[in-house]
């Protein structure tokens, strides 16, 4: 019985391979990792668009009253285009001043409307009261309603989504 031990040349045949292999693999993961990062990660560090639409023409607009208008914000889906419908309150508070505020409540997301005989923004969901500014009057709502950045050219109300 003789045993035969292995060669110098064999044993480094076999490291060689097996770094090789190992070399392989984690060029392999690597690329993987940052494909798959890649696709993940890059919409959130893409700037958002910036979309202004007409929301009013300034001089139908009465002074501190809000006044419900529904947006159209077109975006693509995939392949195919989908319109979504936003409504926000637009609040005339001085003669080219405009604020526009989100009509959801800051509670759970609820829709709210505005009562003209009370002046008040009120959330039907779980009785949230807002202001005619947006401010927290009574409720749950942990916040006043968010506000929309605005600008006005050539009398035409811009809202920013």
């Amino acid at each position: 019985m003789t045993e035969t031990q292995p060669t110098d040349n064999a044993i480094g045949r076999r490291n060689f391979l097996v770094r090789a292999v190992i070399a392989i693999q984690a060029t392999m993961g690597a690329v993987l990792a940052f494909i798959l990062g890649s696709t993940t990660l890059s919409p959130s560090f893409s700037a958002p668009d910036e979309t202004w639409l007409r929301a009013a023409e300034l001089d139908a607009l009465p002074e501190n009253r809000p006044v419900p208008v529904t947006l159209r914000v077109s975006r693509s889906d995939g392949y195919s285009q989908v319109v979504d419908r936003t409504v926000v309150y637009l609040v005339r508070t001085g003669d080219q001043e405009v604020r526009a505020l989100h009509s959801t409540c800051t509670h759970l997301g609820c829709r709210t409307s505005y009562d003209r005989r009370t002046r008040r923004i009120l959330c039907p969901c779980h009785g949230g009261v807002f202001d005619e500014q947006g401010h927290v009057l009574a409720g749950p709502p942990p916040a006043p309603l968010p506000t929309l950045a605005t600008r006005v050219e050539d009398g035409q109300v811009l809202v920013q989504v």
